[in-house]
């Protein structure tokens, strides 16, 4: 079977073109299709595709992005998840004789692109203490080795559960069920690493954690303010929702360092005009902020508002709102009129005008929405600056009312649901104590250790155990180095995968790879075919269900695996019925159902044709389940980001040809970089300041300051300068190659999230 060649670091291969200026079109399509066939065959491509994200298919293993309630196109279905589904139903597989063939060594000097496309695991393998090849081992084996190392700890917490978003509902919640029956709260999970701080601003902000919008809010809404993300790239079929919103009046306002592709223009390629015309401007307006700028641009705006209202009483504050469902506006007020505008100027590289002009449409608009992701959450100040964003909706009463509120858009298809699952180490009692009346274990209330702690736990040998059930931990993670040497010091680390990944081989002393279904695969168990569910961006749960014949007969269901590892680990006598849920799902969910609020009637209500919503307070009925009991105003001292001299901010990204941690190709369409990814992306005036040229080889060294006064320096070599529109002092670069380059320390005030869009460096010439 044809294998893909290796040359991610031959300098030589990458070419620099002009960027995209407009995202999807026909070559969406063209690229959509040659993946497919190149991976899947011709049949195959026409039977997945026809299947992804449709009623009674299976929801796409990329994005959380939500269908439009009601309307299903045929095509439903982005790039990216093309791509993603490809790669997941590909023909290719990684068996025993694979294995036999490479060595954990010789796979360790490929890239994570190779990796992946080698193609399906196909049988449970081992690698046994100082062995150089894994070799295969039997299930029941797996189960017990896995049993014997966790009942041999000397305490439950000196494991570690990890959690990727592609898990379903069904499985996170019976591998956290699995978890707090042994008896540890250890659960980090690829939230923790993303929109953990959109999650903590948020519960204090107003009560739940996760987004207020629907699909038809942002169909309807008046205002889209989009801040530090990429649709274009990381959410496309989002564009399909904002020109539905551009053809009913909305305005579009675009905060980003880079000018991506996605928010300029659209061309659907379902549509005429994408296909032989301009296709449609999505953006209004784009505030090409510095990195970290965002705080200091909500706080001015804010500013501009309440001095409008001061100017005109009664105008521009939703006082009613403010008065009914508030508190702590009036210490946040007299914060905010202390905001001083040149500041900000200063902080965000904005003009007046610009500030100006963007307060003026706040004002004029009566159906705001403020969506965001990484570029907010993976900076040290991310909680401050959602709240800050919170702040301006609440101000003029934007929450709880249509197409008004908040918009975190989640990355991976269920990393909400995993949450709302349990999968999280800081649950809250309410949550336990159903689990434990459900069935009758007493679950640890003692808090566990999120992605960064566990990190700690391992390098500091407080913990020797590690499993994941999905992704890509050590590509994920920051400080590569110092992730790799946390996990080389366990005794066992076991990853239940579909693909082949670098973690595989960064192992502990014995390490053990699962092979799982996907998404794509056909579920047959006891008692028949079986279904699982997820929810999407916007609480809407719904089943997923593949087709496909499984590439391999040993391959198993992440539920079959969880509940196989429960029953060995527990014994046939345990409370939970593992044999009946892994027999049947509808069991599961029947537990789920009486467990967690809004998930009664499950197995009826996710058999209607769009599943169900979530309750949300907030968005239901502006009620605000906070220790106040009301929708909180935040005070935060005004923090951005300094850049010394001769030194860049850089942030960390996708390319257009991966999702995560999935490298699916060596191109970057939109922005115009083919055949390589380690290159960096810095303004031409930096370029020249710097002493450098456009295509120079760098190495990119990270900063550190510590409390002695000492600087701590990371390094990541040979990357290919690439002259760009960013703002000047600032710079971006693809992970997961940069990852090495962010301090374990690195981390955002609250939510402990890496921070991963906002790393100091400098530029040196290449050592080699």
């Amino acid at each position: 079977m044809a294998r893909t060649e290796d040359h991610e670091y031959d300098d030589d291969s990458i070419v620099v073109t002009k960027n995209k200026s407009y995202a999807a079109g026909v070559p969406a399509v063209l690229v959509s299709l040659q993946r497919g066939v190149e991976q899947m065959g011709a049949m195959r491509t026409a039977a997945s595709f026809a299947r992804l994200n449709q009623r009674n298919g299976f929801d796409c293993p990329g994005c959380a992005w939500p269908e439009t309630p009601g309307h299903r196109k045929h095509a439903e279905f982005c790039e990216n998840g093309a791509k993603a589904v490809a790669e997941e139903a590909t023909r290719r597989t990684v068996g025993p004789d694979f294995f036999a063939a490479h060595s954990v060594r010789d796979l360790l000097d490929r890239t994570e692109y190779w990796l992946g496309q080698q193609g399906r695991l196909t049988h449970p393998m081992v690698l046994r203490p100082g062995a150089t090849h894994y070799e295969t081992i039997g299930w029941d084996d797996a189960y017990r080795l896995i049993a014997d190392e966790l009942a041999a700890l000397a305490s439950p917490h000196e494991a570690v559960f990890y959690t990727s978003g592609r898990t379903s509902n069904e499985a996170a919640f019976l591998y956290q069920l699995m978890i707090r029956s042994f008896g540890t709260n250890n659960m980090p999970d690829c939230s923790n690493m993303c929109h953990e701080s959109s999650g903590s601003a948020l519960t204090a902000s107003i009560g739940i954690g996760k987004g207020s919008v629907t699909v038809p809010d942002l169909e309807n809404a008046d205002l889209i303010l989009i801040a530090g993300q990429n649709p274009g790239t990381n959410h496309p079929r989002m564009l399909s929702t904002l020109e539905k919103a551009k053809k009913n009046g909305a305005r579009v306002i675009a905060v980003n360092p880079l000018p991506e592709a996605g928010l300029l223009r659209f061309k659907d390629p379902q549509k005429v005009h994408g296909v032989v015309g301009d296709g449609v401007q999505i953006a209004d307006d784009f505030l090409q902020i510095r990195i970290g700028g965002d705080m200091a641009l909500f706080q001015g705006l804010a500013k501009l508002l309440v001095d409008a209202e001061d100017r005109a009483p009664g105008t521009v504050l939703d006082r009613h709102f403010i008065d009914s469902h508030t508190a702590g506006f009036g210490d946040w007020l007299d914060h905010i009129r202390r905001v001083d505008l040149g500041t900000v100027v200063l902080a965000t590289g904005l003009s007046r005008e610009q500030l100006h002009d963007t307060a003026r449409a706040l004002m004029e608009s009566e159906a705001t929405i403020i969506c965001w992701a990484m570029g907010l959450t993976q900076q040290t100040h991310g909680v401050a600056t959602i709240e800050e964003a919170v702040n301006l909706l609440l101000m003029r009463g934007m929450i709880g009312k249509p197409g008004a509120g908040v918009c975190p858009v989640r990355g991976h298809s269920n990393v909400q649901g995993d949450r709302t699952m349990g999968i999280w180490e800081k649950m809250p009692d309410a949550f336990l104590d159903d689990l434990d009346t459900e069935f009758g274990i007493t679950s640890p209330r003692e808090h566990g250790l999120d992605a960064v702690d566990s990190i700690r736990a391992m390098l500091d040998e407080r913990a020797s155990v590690f499993m994941a059930m999905g992704g890509n931990f050590v590509s994920a993670t920051p400080d590569t180095d110092v992730t790799e040497t946390a996990l080389r010091n366990c005794s066992l680390t076991v990853q239940v995968s579909t693909k082949l990944n670098r973690s595989h081989l960064v192992h502990g002393r014995t390490a053990l790879i699962l092979p799982s279904l996907g998404r794509t695969d056909r579920d047959v168990q006891a008692t028949g075919k079986q279904f699982v569910t997820v929810e999407d961006s916007m609480s809407m749960v719904h089943r997923s269900r593949g087709s496909l014949p499984p590439s391999s007969e040993h391959m198993r269901s992440e539920v079959a695996i969880v509940c196989g590892i429960a029953r060995t680990l527990f014994g046939p006598d345990h409370t939970v019925p593992w044999a009946s849920f892994s027999a049947d799902y509808d069991l599961v969910r029947d537990s789920i159902s009486r467990v967690i609020p809004g998930f009664e009637d499950f197995n009826t209500r996710v058999r209607r044709k769009e599943g169900f919503g979530l309750p949300h307070p907030p968005r239901d009925s502006r009620t605000f389940e906070t220790a106040t009991g009301k929708a909180n105003f935040a005070v935060n001292d005004l923090v951005w980001l300094h850049v010394p001299q001769n030194r860049l901010m850089l942030q960390t990204m996708r390319s257009h040809d991966q999702y995560n941690t999935t490298i699916y190709g060596l191109d970057d369409r939109y922005r115009g970089v083919k055949g390589g990814r380690r290159v960096i992306f810095v303004n031409e005036s930096d370029i020249a300041s710097l002493g450098f040229s456009d295509g120079d080889l760098v190495d990119l060294i990270s900063e550190w300051p510590q409390q002695d006064g000492s600087v701590e320096e990371r390094r990541a070599d040979n990357f290919r300068i690439v002259a760009y529109s960013t703002p000047v002092g600032n710079a971006a670069a693809y992970y997961p190659e940069t990852n090495p380059l962010i301090p374990l320390d690195h981390v955002a005030v609250r939510s402990n999230t890496p921070v991963s869009k906002a790393v100091l460096i400098r530029l040196e010439p290449a050592r080699h």
